[in-house]
């Protein structure tokens, strides 16, 4: 299971729409690992001014890699964290996190990271499993 739904949440869901404040929280409390490590780049991208951060550090276990998996390939914990800080993600791997300013997704740098070569160039033996 990806997120930990409280029965109040899922009732608001069975009801009808659900906050990007309150999807935010469920998937804070659920990921707390994936959570640091995209609050971590985009603090990065915001202390930076640039166009562009990155966190390239392996998670500590498989648990870790698990909630980062989670919470990057699904489009509504993605999208949700997108417009929660207002910057958009990219992944590689299982540890490779992006955070690009919204303008600059057309940029030379966001197609190179997400390209099949910027892929193929962040491959390693020790990252196989992921």
């Amino acid at each position: 299971m990806s997120l930990n739904v409280s029965p109040d949440l899922l009732s608001v869901a069975e009801r009808g729409e659900v906050s990007d404040a309150e999807f935010v929280d469920c998937v804070r409390t659920s990921l707390p690992y994936a959570w640091q490590v995209v609050s971590k780049v985009m603090s990065d991208l915001d202390g930076t001014g640039g166009e562009f951060a990155d966190h390239e550090i392996p998670p500590p276990s498989e648990r870790e890699r698990g909630e980062l998996l989670r919470a990057l390939a699904s489009d509504a914990i993605r999208g949700g964290l997108e417009r929660h800080f207002g910057a958009k993600l990219a992944f590689q791997n299982c540890h490779r996190v992006a955070a690009f300013r919204f303008g600059a997704v057309d940029s030379d740098r966001y197609r190179a990271f997400v390209s099949p070569r910027g892929q193929l160039l962040n491959q390693s033996p020790e990252l196989r499993n992921c």
